[in-house]
């Protein structure tokens, strides 16, 4: 026996690009060769924008903090041994 199926199209398949967006001078792949090196994407919560208002601010304190939790490492690995 046949499944039935649905006319209706799932909210999947719908077209849900509004018409307001042109995408017709768009150029496929642009970015392509940049992720491949290796970019994470972080959504960072509303409320915090305002200390980090770009990648570059979002970078300086990264790096500002690994140097803190690399430091702490290595004196855990000197007091457990």
């Amino acid at each position: 026996m046949k499944k039935k199926r649905n006319r209706r199209s799932s909210p999947s398949e719908r077209d849900t690009m509004r018409r307001k967006y042109d995408f017709s001078g768009a150029k496929r792949g642009v970015t392509a060769a940049r992720y491949a090196e290796g970019a994470n994407v972080v959504v960072i919560d509303p409320e915090i924008l305002d200390v980090f208002p770009d990648s570059r601010a979002v970078n300086e304190a990264l790096r500002a903090l690994a140097s803190v939790i690399r430091k702490q490492g290595k004196r855990r690995k000197r007091r457990s041994a």
